[in-house]
């Protein structure tokens, strides 16, 4: 087909709603409504003189023509957006877009960006943060830092750290905890990992209490309860060194689990940019978390 004749916006409204499985949040990224975003469907079908979806009660689902046009469609756009934003300002650049773990990015990250920054300027990163829950595809993003096992079976996934569990409280708390049995007495707060308590007393010899303290799907915010004096939460420890160092927060028993790691993923059919190889270098070169000694935390 000639280059002049291609339906462009058309396309592009194909490719979003195709990506999203939705018209409404397909018009919510293009900042068009719900029925311009069908209007260029149904033309772009009646263009091409074939059926691109099907309409079901859970949403959009590409017919066989659709699945054939949509990764070509999807891979053609990302490379477009990429090179313009290599170009914006005058200068080559890149951009990465890296979605990331909020505990992961307050508690190791950040400090450390200034370095990739000074060796790699031609490299715009862009951080989005989240609980632990994210699309790559839908979200737009080159990379995502997560914690998990690794197994994702579409992404290919790189193990950054392996950062084990322990109770964490307030120094006030800290006070009253001479065994692991006390901790029956306080509120446990627990992450939607449910049976992370459970194996931590089993670790510690002990019976596991019945626990029916607040769910949390961040880490951040149980440690703002923690400091708080509202309970003692299993978190990271290395990822909260800062508030261990300053005495914000305490570890009243050596006894940890590993759950999982923290881990750099990407999709395995999405071409590796230059930007990706360098971030995914520099990110696996950095020196892992110094194993903390409890006995070196402040106990007030």
């Amino acid at each position: 087909m000639d280059r002049p004749k291609l339906p462009l916006n058309a396309l592009r409204a194909f490719e979003v709603a195709a990506r999203q499985g939705s018209f409404t949040r397909a018009a919510i990224e293009l900042c068009v409504t719900q029925a311009a975003v069908s209007h260029q469907l149904i033309a772009l079908e009646e263009f091409l003189g074939v059926t691109l979806f099907t309409r079901t009660p859970k949403g959009l689902m590409l017919t066989d023509e659709g699945a054939a046009l949509h990764p070509v469609l999807t891979q053609g756009f990302d490379n477009i957006g990429s090179m313009l934003d290599r170009l914006l300002d005058g200068r080559y650049q890149e951009t990465l877009n890296v979605g990331v773990v909020t505990t992961f990015a307050t508690g190791y990250l950040l400090e450390r960006l200034p370095d990739f920054r000074k060796q790699h300027p031609s490299v715009n990163l862009r951080l989005f943060t989240n609980n632990n829950r994210v699309d790559i595809a839908k979200e737009g993003l080159d990379l995502a830092i997560r914690f998990g096992e690794g197994l994702w079976p579409a992404l290919h996934a790189t193990a950054l750290l392996t950062t084990p569990l322990t109770p964490l409280c307030s120094p006030q708390i800290k006070d009253s905890l001479k065994t692991p049995a006390d901790l029956v007495n306080q509120t446990l707060l627990r992450s939607y990992r449910a049976d992370e308590w459970e194996l931590w007393f089993q670790q510690a010899a002990t019976a596991c209490p019945k626990i029916t303290g607040p769910v949390f799907d961040s880490s951040i915010a149980m440690a703002e309860m923690v400091e708080a004096g509202h309970g003692v939460a299993l978190l990271p420890y290395d990822m909260f060194t800062r508030k261990l160092s300053l005495g914000h927060l305490c570890r009243p028993f050596p006894m940890e689990i590993v759950t999982g790691k923290y881990w750099l993923t990407r999709i395995k059919t999405k071409p590796v940019t230059p930007a990706i190889t360098l971030f995914e270098n520099w990110l696996t070169s950095q020196k892992p978390l110094a194993t903390l000694n409890p006995a070196s935390h402040p106990q007030r």
